[in-house]
C-alpha cells in the first residue's frame, strides 16, 4: 500500500495520534474496521419484530459492540473474520434501515415517503443508489488522502453557495449501482493505495441503507469515512454506531436563522449538535468549518466555541477559507464574494480564543 509522500508526516503528528488513533491503526490493518466487526456479532431477532422491538435490541446489541470492540482494541480478545452468523448485528441494522425507507426518516426532514414504491421526498433519491464519481481524492485532509471518496447524488439541504450543485439538485443523472457493484469498487479502492472508503454527495444519508447494504459484502479491512452535513435524524445517528470509523461532519451555521436562511435547513443547529455529540461517542470525529463571508460573528465564533466546551480542545477541526460564490451564492449580498484576510485572520484568532488545538487551516 502506498501514500502521498507529502502526507506522511501525518503519522508522527501527535495531536493527529490522540484524536483519531483507532483510524489510523485500522488503516495500517493494525485493528479491524468497525463493519467488519459488527457483522461478526451474533444477533437475534426476527422479520416479525417490531420496529419498538427491534430499535431495543439494536440498543442492547450496540452496547455489546462496543464492549467487544474495547476488549479487541487492547488486546483482551484477538478479533478475526470467521465464519459470517446467521444473523449479525449489521443484519439488524440493515432491517431497520429497510423499514425507514417505507416512511422515510433518515434525515431531519422525515419526509415520511415510502422510497420501495418509488416516492421521492426532498432530498430527491429513490430506492437505487445513483453513483456520480468514484475516484482517488487527493484534496482531503492529510490524513486521509490518497481518499477512496464516492460520490452520491441528492442531498437533504439546499445550500446556495453549494459547489457539489449539480450532484446535490440532481442536474447529473448518476449512474445506477447495485450493492454488489459498489463492494467491489471499495475493495478496488482499498487495493489501489487508498486509506479509507469516503462515502460523500450531496450527502451520504439518503443512502445509509444501501450503503449498509454494499458494506456487509466488502470483503477488505477498510476505515469508513461519513462525509456528511450532519442534517441527519437520531435514527440515523444510532444505525452508523457501529459502522462509521471516522465521521468527517460539516458544522456549518451558528444558532441563529442562517441555516434556514441559507440552505433551508430548520433547526440545524439543535440536529447538528446533537449528531456531533453521537458522533464524538461513537467513533472518531473530524469537524469542517467553511468560513463565511460576513458570518464570522453569527456562525463561525459560536461554532468554534461550542465546539471547545462541548468536545474538547483536542478535537480535529479542519477551519476552511476556500469559500467562493456557487451555485445561487450571489442571491444573497453577503456571500457574493471571498473571505478577506482580515476575515481569514480574525477565523484563526477565533478557533484560538476558544482554545482549540487541533486545527488543520
Amino acid at each position: 500500500m502506498w501514500y502521498r509522500s507529502d502526507t506522511s508526516w501525518v503519522f508522527d503528528d501527535e495531536n493527529v495520534r490522540k484524536s483519531l488513533g483507532r483510524y489510523l491503526a485500522v488503516m495500517k490493518n493494525e485493528k479491524t474496521s468497525k463493519f467488519m466487526m459488527a457483522r461478526q456479532l451474533p444477533a437475534e431477532f426476527k422479520s416479525s419484530d417490531s420496529m419498538i422491538e427491534l430499535w431495543k435490541e439494536h440498543v442492547t446489541y450496540t452496547d455489546e459492540f462496543y464492549k467487544t470492540e474495547h476488549e479487541a482494541d487492547l488486546g483482551k480478545t484477538f478479533f478475526e473474520e470467521k465464519l459470517t452468523p446467521r444473523k449479525s448485528y449489521f443484519d439488524l441494522k440493515i432491517e431497520i434501515a429497510s423499514r425507514i425507507l417505507e416512511k422515510c426518516h433518515l434525515c431531519k426532514r422525515r419526509c415520511l415517503v415510502n422510497r420501495k414504491k418509488g416516492e421521492v421526498g426532498y432530498c430527491k433519491c429513490g430506492n437505487e443508489i445513483a453513483v456520480s464519481s468514484i475516484f482517488h481524492h487527493l484534496g482531503e485532509e492529510p490524513e486521509l488522502v490518497p481518499s477512496g471518496t464516492i460520490f452520491t447524488m441528492g442531498c437533504t439541504m439546499r445550500c446556495l453557495h453549494c459547489q457539489n450543485w449539480r450532484i446535490a439538485n440532481w442536474i447529473e443523472k448518476g449512474a445506477l449501482c447495485t450493492p454488489k457493484e459498489l463492494s467491489e469498487e471499495v475493495k478496488r479502492l482499498r487495493l489501489s493505495g487508498c486509506r479509507n472508503a469516503n462515502l460523500v454527495g450531496g450527502d451520504p444519508t439518503p443512502w445509509l441503507l444501501q450503503w449498509l447494504q454494499t458494506f456487509k459484502q466488502v470483503s477488505v479491512n477498510i476505515p469508513v469515512v461519513w462525509n456528511s452535513n450532519a442534517y441527519y435524524s437520531h435514527e440515523t445517528a444510532h444505525l452508523l454506531a457501529g459502522f462509521a470509523d471516522v465521521y468527517l461532519l460539516d458544522f456549518k451555521y451558528g444558532p441563529g436563522e442562517c441555516a434556514e436562511r441559507i440552505s433551508e435547513a430548520p433547526n440545524y443547529w439543535r440536529m447538528c449538535t446533537s449528531n456531533h455529540l453521537e458522533a464524538s461517542k461513537n467513533g472518531e470525529l473530524i469537524i469542517r468549518v467553511l468560513v463565511l463571508p460576513n458570518h464570522l460573528e453569527c456562525c463561525t465564533g459560536p461554532i468554534l466555541n461550542w465546539i471547545a466546551r462541548n468536545l474538547g480542545a483536542e478535537i480535529r477541526v479542519n477551519l476552511m477559507y476556500q469559500y467562493r460564490p456557487e451555485w445561487h451564492a450571489r442571491k444573497l449580498p453577503e456571500l457574493g464574494r471571498r473571505l478577506t484576510l482580515e476575515e481569514k485572520r480574525t477565523a484563526q484568532g477565533l478557533a484560538e480564543k476558544a482554545g482549540l488545538k487541533n486545527c488543520i487551516a
